[in-house]
């Protein structure tokens, strides 16, 4: 099962990561993004031996939507910058339970991580261990009941969105961890990245990705 190919030069291969498949090998030892795709290149280009393929950023396991793997190592480098340099931007679609109070507005907040628990949670400002997590949403649509927003990354947190909107008190649909109270087990997490935006490492010219949504629940209630 190859991932769908968006975008493929001898530099960038931009995909669409489906849900629950892990980016990389776990202890599950599920099937993961990176394998199948060096895969994919070692089996399309005949390569002999170990396929090359740079891991820039991530998703969650439960998360879908596009990703972009580097295939030399100088890629890998100048996409990491951009990441670091915040070059590299993410928009995400999300629907959450409920409809936000604020239709636009940016949400910064500090978080720390309990990675024996893989746990994320929201703490004071100067805490140990605190990172600063700044994230932008938009209200695009609402049923009442659950609304479809988009979200824009200033940082890249684990689980950054997902803690967040809870925080606010709109946890997303789906979200065992972090909407335990509001949401059945089973549900898939409506969280996707949605677009990406980088500089080509060689070209230098600006690029954007896009993946379309699901038309799966619940987002079938908003296409």
């Amino acid at each position: 099962m190859i991932p769908k190919i968006i975008y493929e030069d001898n530099h960038l291969l931009v995909v669409e990561k489906p849900v629950n498949i892990p980016v990389q090998a776990d202890n599950t030892k599920d099937i993961d993004m990176l394998t199948l795709l060096k895969q994919y290149l070692k089996e399309k280009y005949n390569k002999p031996g170990e396929v090359y393929l740079g891991l820039v950023h991530r998703l969650d396991r439960p998360v879908g939507g596009v990703m972009v793997f580097a295939k030399t190592s100088k890629s890998a480098s100048r996409l990491s910058e951009q990441v670091r340099t915040r070059i590299f931007k993410k928009v995400y679609l999300a629907v959450v339970r409920g409809v936000p109070k604020e239709q636009k507005t940016k949400l910064r907040n500090f978080l720390v991580k309990d990675s024996s628990k893989n746990m994320v949670y929201v703490v004071k400002e100067g805490t140990r261990d605190a990172k600063e997590a700044v994230l932008e949403y938009e209200v695009l649509k609402s049923n009442g009941e659950l609304s479809l927003i988009k979200v824009k990354l200033h940082t890249g947190r684990p689980h950054q969105i997902r803690v967040q909107l809870s925080h606010l008190g709109y946890p997303l649909y789906g979200d065992q961890r972090y909407g335990a109270s509001v949401n059945k087990p089973g549900q898939q997490i409506a969280l996707w990245a949605s677009s990406l935006t980088l500089e080509h490492p060689t070209k230098k010219e600006e690029m954007t990705f896009n993946c379309e949504l699901p038309k799966t629940e619940p987002w079938n209630r908003f296409l």
